[in-house]
């Protein structure tokens, strides 16, 4: 089954939205707008450690989500990154259906489009490019893409910065828990630790008020870090309402992803987040899921649970077990 890329239709100057992207009353963003006056956590990580630790314990308990400052990766290496995402979706079409992925048959790495399950499912506003990044074991350089020439360079200088960058946020996690540094790593797999890139490619849209990019979710991963171009759309979910997101650049943005909030026993919170579409601009971003590997066994750390005070709030299970159960939306 040819699949219908959003680009394409973007691309045919429609008027009105087909009725397959028409969200219901409740969830369109002229009927669920984002409240007023509310900024996201912003964290300078050249700030005294103290205070560095406080601040992401705040910003990870009572939002799940916040930007970081002054973290190392050079602006120029973002900016490269940028360019070759964008360079990518400008290849005519024909190239990049070279790249395309399956996920009806287990090849979710690649070009792709989200596809409904079911009639009355409603489709998302975007196309996307996904691939491993890290450990090297796991990685497919036959999926990456070959044009831009230098996406490989790039992509492989990011990632090493968001190993590092990693290594350095899991550090801080677990300290602000009061647990050894090493702790959160070690129990996500250690050196095992994956990395997987999405660019997430959002092209103008006839009627933004009622489409979704990406519809409320959380992710279930243990950390996401996030570089967006300048075209905000992001929208975190705190206290009964949506707060957008603004641009801020050379910041990176972090979200609290499931196996974290499950490892924490809840002390840390899963963000739950959308996105909105652009009527005149491309919105694009890139999203590095750091998770577990799938037989990772995950679940509230012994030192964190109290059977009289703090009991387990959810259950242990392999990371391969709590894909499966959020993939087909049963019960964890």
């Amino acid at each position: 089954m040819k699949k219908e890329r959003v680009q394409i239709l973007s691309h045919r100057g429609l008027k009105e939205l087909p009725p397959q992207f028409v969200r219901p009353a409740h969830e369109q963003p002229e009927n669920t707008k984002a409240i007023e006056g509310v900024a996201v956590p912003v964290i300078s990580l050249s700030q005294p450690h103290e205070v560095v630790v406080n601040e992401i314990f705040g910003a990870s308990s009572e939002w799940g989500f916040f930007l970081i400052t002054d973290h190392g990766v050079p602006s120029s290496l973002i900016q490269r990154l940028q360019e070759v995402g964008q360079e990518f979706f400008a290849l005519p079409q024909e190239d990049k259906e070279a790249y395309a992925n399956d996920p009806p048959n287990g090849k979710f790495e690649g070009y792709g489009t989200k596809m409904t399950k079911t009639h009355d499912e409603k489709l998302e506003w975007i196309d996307y490019f996904f691939h491993v990044l890290s450990p090297s074991p796991r990685v497919n350089y036959e999926i990456w893409p070959r044009n831009p020439p230098s996406y490989r360079e790039v992509t492989e200088k990011y990632k090493e910065e968001i190993l590092r960058l990693t290594d350095k946020l899991l550090k801080l996690l677990s300290e602000a828990l009061g647990l050894e540094e090493k702790v959160l790593k070690s129990h996500l797999g250690g050196e095992e630790i994956e990395l997987e890139m999405k660019i997430n490619m959002y092209p103008p849209c006839p009627q933004p008020q009622l489409a979704l990019g990406v519809e409320p979710h959380t992710d279930m991963s243990a950390l996401t870090i996030l570089v967006p171009n300048d075209v905000p759309g992001l929208e975190v979910w705190k206290d009964g309402n949506w707060v957008s997101v603004q641009y801020l650049p050379n910041a990176l943005f972090v979200h609290v992803g499931d196996q974290l909030q499950v490892l924490s026993n809840g002390k840390y919170r899963s963000v739950l987040h959308r996105s909105l579409v652009n009527k005149d601009r491309m919105r694009l971003s890139w999203a590095v899921f750091i998770a577990p590997p799938h037989q990772a066994l995950i679940g509230p750390l012994a030192e964190l649970v109290d059977d009289e005070k703090n009991p387990a709030k959810f259950s242990t299970k392999t990371f391969a077990e709590y894909r499966y159960r959020k993939f087909n939306k049963l019960p964890q």
